[in-house]
């Protein structure tokens, strides 16, 4: 279940980061960038505010995601 649970806030988190950063990305990469998002995202939140609930969760795998497209653009040039 919690597979499902980070694909599906994954997928929201991509969504909302390729948007803020606007970027065009297919569907797989946006599912991508933000389950590697709410990874390092989860990962920040953790260590920065302890346990946020469902919100806290894709807020931080928002940002966490937003930081993997700015690193993926700085190493893409």
């Amino acid at each position: 279940m919690a597979v499902v649970w980070l694909v599906i806030v994954g997928a929201a988190a991509g969504f909302l980061a390729t948007r803020f950063m606007k970027i065009e990305t297919d569907v797989i990469t946006t599912v991508v960038i933000g389950i590697a998002g709410a990874l390092v995202g989860g990962v920040m939140l953790q260590v920065a505010a302890g346990e946020l609930g469902m919100l806290g969760g894709l807020v931080g795998a928002v940002l966490g995601a937003m930081v993997v497209i700015w690193l993926w653009q700085k190493i893409r040039k």
